[in-house]
């Protein structure tokens, strides 16, 4: 009976708070999309980086707003000087900003479907001007060549992909089974990369909803698991690895 009490009174706060988290949010993004064009027109790549990290630890401190907390876990030094692929479960659009800020040193570029490069403030901007890859998920003759392109060029600069194999999000915190195929081509064409998996925690909780209210009171987790080198290990048994680690701890 107290846990009904309760799951009822967090609905009722949840309201009022979802709005002003929705326009601290909202102002977020406004502010940092002409931000992040004087970021690329002054600094250059290096500048443009240096604004959306900046962003993106701005977004996660307006979850603050809904009673967030926020958990981060590494055991290993991961290396700065060689390309990563990071490989994560997906429960939201928040897991962005959570890989993107705890592994910002890593300079990590996301895989994301074309319709997200137009009409959203400061996200589409970054996704097009930012190293990211914008593919059509139905449309293999594009997204294969573009995912081939995507990691030829983390491997030149040692940057990172992330790349989240459940193709969509779980909208229950359940892990999908992950499709390889993506993760194959970034594997063939950045052989030297180190792949890093991560489970992320909680994160679909905050639109349990739907987008309106958002979830409140909400323990957001994201642990770095143990790095999985490629030398003298096939792909298959990478895969396998990679899967296991990543859904070793997701709690459902």
């Amino acid at each position: 009976m107290l846990r009904e009490v309760m799951g009822a009174l967090k609905r009722i706060i949840s309201y009022p708070l979802s709005i002003v988290f929705y326009l601290f949010f909202g102002l977020t993004l406004l502010v940092f999309h002409p931000l992040q064009w004087l970021g690329v027109k002054l600094g250059g790549a290096k500048g443009h980086r240096g604004v959306v990290n900046l962003m993106n630890l701005c977004l996660l401190r307006c979850l603050h707003v809904l009673g967030v907390r926020i958990s981060f876990k590494n055991s290993f030094k991961l290396p700065k000087n060689r390309s990563l692929i990071i490989v994560s479960n997906h429960q939201s659009m928040f897991d962005v900003p959570l890989i993107s800020w705890y592994l910002h040193k890593h300079r990590p570029k996301f895989i994301s479907k074309m319709e997200l490069g137009k009409g959203i403030p400061s996200i589409s901007f970054n996704l097009r001007n930012g190293g990211h890859a914008l593919i059509d998920r139905k449309n293999a003759k594009q997204s294969i060549p573009e995912i081939s392109r995507f990691g030829k060029y983390i491997a030149k600069n040692n940057f990172s992909a992330v790349i989240y194999p459940e193709g969509t999000r779980s909208r229950n915190g359940k892990p999908k089974s992950f499709a390889h195929t993506g993760l194959k081509i970034l594997m063939k064409n950045a052989p030297e990369a180190l792949i890093v998996p991560v489970t992320i925690n909680n994160s679909w909780k905050l639109v349990r909803f739907g987008n309106f209210p958002m979830g409140v009171g909400i323990h957001l987790t994201l642990e770095v698991k143990e790095p999985i080198n490629t030398e003298g290990v096939t792909k298959e048994e990478i895969l396998d690895i990679a899967e296991k680690r990543v859904i070793s701890t997701i709690k459902t």
